[in-house]
């Protein structure tokens, strides 16, 4: 389907409002496209495959920026990973990027309300992730995508939302003026497969051993052992 002036412009006009750059609009285009629009016009090509790639994309740089940047063991960061990439969580950002405006829907769909539906601006965030990847390479889709995903984490942070080691810190340097010390007492197994063994000092409490593949996530489990005394 050959783009109109218009529609160019308002691609263009998504691109820099976003800090995205496309040489081939038609391929962003693409992504705008709902399966309804193509069910009922006959060569038109949906978002689908796009919003699959999308959402790959999507899950790899958020994995990576949690990983990268928290202490978190893995159940936390699953649960932050879930959140952020929810279909609740952008549903929102795809409006206020003006989305909405830019998606081409059937005839019933834009009926019954489809440009707000909130399935499909996430489905139509994921599309636009996959179209960037193919166009710019993953480097830019990832900087893309933490330009949203990076103050959502922020958000469920300022939420009160804390690491282990963090609230166990707090808590006990608020009744003891002390900090937890963290001992490290075995690692076994080959390099690409260790276990680490650790455990946290309370004053003359101990609590562990406990077992994790990072000492960091160990650690966590440690501190989270701890605050169950608490």
């Amino acid at each position: 389907m050959e783009l109109t002036k218009q529609r160019k412009h308002q691609l263009s006009e998504f691109c820099d409002r976003v800090g995205i750059k496309f040489k081939h609009l038609e391929h962003l285009d693409q992504a705008f496209h709902h399966r309804s629009l193509t069910n009922e016009q006959h060569g038109v090509k949906n978002n689908e495959r796009l919003e699959f790639l999308g959402d790959s994309v999507l899950g790899m740089v958020t994995a990576s920026y949690l990983y990268r940047n928290l202490d978190n063991p893995e159940g936390d960061l699953a649960k932050i990973k879930s959140a952020v990439v929810s279909e609740k969580a952008l549903a929102p950002v795809a409006l206020r990027f003006g989305i909405d405006k830019l998606l081409l829907l059937g005839h019933g769909e834009e009926m019954s309300g489809g440009r707000t539906k909130p399935a499909i601006l996430a489905d139509c965030m994921e599309a636009i992730i996959g179209a960037y990847y193919l166009e710019a390479g993953y480097k830019a889709a990832e900087q893309y995508v933490l330009s949203f995903i990076e103050p959502a984490v922020q958000e469920i942070f300022s939420q009160g939302i804390k690491d282990f080691k963090t609230q166990l810190q707090e808590k006990y340097q608020k009744k003891t003026k002390s900090c937890p010390r963290y001992e490290l007492l075995s690692k076994t197994g080959p390099d690409h497969d260790q276990t680490f063994n650790v455990c946290v000092h309370l004053g003359d409490k101990t609590y562990g051993p406990v077992s994790a593949k990072s000492k960091k996530e160990a650690e966590q489990l440690a501190a989270k052992l701890a605050l169950e005394d608490f």
